[in-house]
């Protein structure tokens, strides 16, 4: 899948998966808080390694970005409250929402063809509804868009509000620190963005939120009653702390992979396809609309599978089959040639059917 490039695992993250695929390995050590554990090195990696990558006070693991955003919202709000997200929130904001009760506002985009949001308009929001946390996307995944995120912290301050960063297409593959940005908390994916076998994601937040969000058991008290007890384990922590170092070396190169993406937008653009989000693009993930390939999908016996076997046959994989209105790509794995390949081969398939 083409937008989950930023999950593809390292070398030594494969060597580590096979090492730990076991399903128990990871817990022979324990003594009940697996963040505690020295062996494997997990304490390292989530009380020193992972906040200080993070720009937080206190970062823990869990089982995917849905899942940290429930446990700030479950442990933060009550049945009822509300609170304000961007438009261009991920399904499983919603999800999580609901799951707790919530009464969700939604910060409105540009609209077509940008979808743009200007988190100015959290305000009047803010002032009609007193919500109890907001969130921002950062970036979408349906668009790519980096929203001013260090603006709605200054405007979270202001108010007094807790704000979560899902930066769950950030964390990993650009830099971003919670600290710097003025959120309260902040979210990342480890088998989207992190080189790592999944599902596994991490959180960071500020330290007055530690006793709130990873709150004791009364009754066993060296287990956390967000994480059920006990957190990410097995093959996708290990993968995920085995692809660490590269993942935080590879976040020093972002400028080049925006080049990257910025100049295959433009190739594309160049052959009729309509790049959706901002322009010029500051992120690897690209939406586009290709109507002439929905015109070809038209004329053929194939319909819309036509583009996928025509990629295939190049070598190109990805794309869901039958979509040929629109498709969303990343171009984070991707190095030059192979993008110049991947222009010459729509510019083939064009060529082919005018």
């Amino acid at each position: 899948m083409p937008l989950q490039t930023g999950g593809i695992l390292t070398d030594t993250a494969k060597e580590a998966l096979i090492e730990f695929g076991d399903g128990y390995s990871v817990c022979d050590f324990c003594l009940g808080s697996v963040c505690d554990m020295t062996k494997p090195p997990v304490r390292e990696f989530a009380r020193e390694l992972l906040p200080e990558f993070l720009g937080c006070e206190v970062a823990t693991l869990t089982y995917g970005a849905r899942d940290g955003i429930f446990m700030v919202m479950h442990s933060l709000t009550q049945p009822g409250d509300s609170i304000i997200v961007d438009e261009n929130r991920h399904y499983t904001t919603i999800v999580a929402a609901e799951r707790v009760g919530l009464n969700v506002t939604e910060a409105p985009h540009s609209g077509y063809p940008e979808f743009r949001i200007d988190v100015n308009d959290y305000m009047p929001l803010i002032e009609k509804h007193n919500p109890k946390l907001i969130l921002l996307t950062y970036p979408d995944g349906n668009h790519g868009n980096l929203t001013d995120a260090v603006r709605l912290g200054e405007i979270a301050q202001e108010n007094g509000i807790p704000y979560v960063l899902n930066g769950a297409y950030a964390v990993g593959r650009m830099p971003v620190k919670m600290n710097d940005l003025g959120a309260d908390f902040i979210i990342g994916s480890g088998h989207k963005s992190m080189a790592s076998a999944g599902p596994c994601g991490v959180l960071g937040m500020k330290k007055k939120w530690k006793e709130i969000v990873l709150r004791k058991s009364k009754v066993y008290s060296n287990k956390e009653i967000e994480l059920l007890g006990c957190t990410l384990r097995g093959v996708p922590l290990i993968t995920l702390m085995a692809s660490f170092p590269h993942v935080k070396e590879r976040i020093n190169h972002w400028d080049k992979q925006v080049v990257k993406a910025q100049w295959f937008s433009s190739e594309l653009q160049k052959l009729g396809f309509k790049q959706l989000g901002e322009i010029p693009h500051r992120h690897d993930l690209l939406h586009f609309e290709t109507p002439t390939l929905y015109d070809i999908s038209k004329h053929v016996r194939e319909r819309g599978y036509f583009l996928y076997e025509e990629l295939k046959d190049r070598g190109i994989w990805g794309p869901q089959p039958g979509m040929t209105k629109a498709f969303k790509v990343s171009t984070f794995a991707a190095d030059k040639d192979q993008l110049g390949f991947v222009v010459d081969s729509f510019k083939a398939i064009l060529s082919k059917y005018s």
